[in-house]
């Protein structure tokens, strides 16, 4: 993981980035160095994942981390965190998100998150990506811990695109970390 990434999050815990993915391998070894770092500084580590890629990128984790690392590695099937309640629903997404993240609270334990974003190609409506990123918005910030939004890129049309470049301060590339020209806060 880059450095400029590292420091963003020395510095701020209630952060989300961008990850607009092009290939998988790319991908796996992104999610594994953010895992890393993240052991390094001392975190839990939520990794919500699609099923066919989780066993890739723990291997890819356990061949980088050793087995009492590892257990500071905690996989969530995407499908479970999308449709807690048999449908896509975003405050049933939000009930479950926080209600996984209790018991890290109550430990006083700090922690990162990673969430792959993805749907079957085709036209996703962007009313819904949108209310995702506003619970996620709500939650980072109501309990300040670092979160990158991966999205495959060939699924990102322009205008939802652009909704997503306004709603993440930072946009990880392949190589570095930079500023969204588009985001606007939703601070007052």
């Amino acid at each position: 993981m880059n450095k400029n990434m590292l420091q963003l999050f020395k510095e701020r815990q209630g952060v989300r980035v961008l990850y607009a993915y092009d290939e998988i391998q790319k991908y796996i070894e992104h999610v594994a160095a953010y895992a890393k770092h993240g052991i390094e500084a001392g975190d839990h580590i939520v990794l919500i994942e699609n099923p066919r890629l989780s066993p890739k990128i723990y291997s890819e984790l356990e061949s980088q981390l050793t087995k009492e690392q590892m257990e500071f590695i905690h996989f969530v099937k995407s499908f479970d965190f999308y449709f807690s309640n048999g449908s896509y629903h975003p405050p049933a997404i939000q009930l479950y998100f926080e209600k996984m993240l209790q018991p890290f609270i109550e430990e006083q334990a700090t922690y990162r998150a990673w969430v792959h974003v993805e749907w079957a190609s085709g036209e996703f409506p962007m009313h819904l990506i949108e209310d995702f990123e506003k619970v996620l918005d709500v939650s980072v910030k109501n309990y300040q811990f670092p979160l990158i939004c991966a999205y495959d890129d060939k699924l990102l049309e322009d205008p939802i695109r652009d909704m997503l470049l306004k709603k993440h301060p930072y946009i990880l590339g392949e190589d570095d970390i930079v500023v969204s020209d588009l985001y606007v806060t939703t601070e007052a």
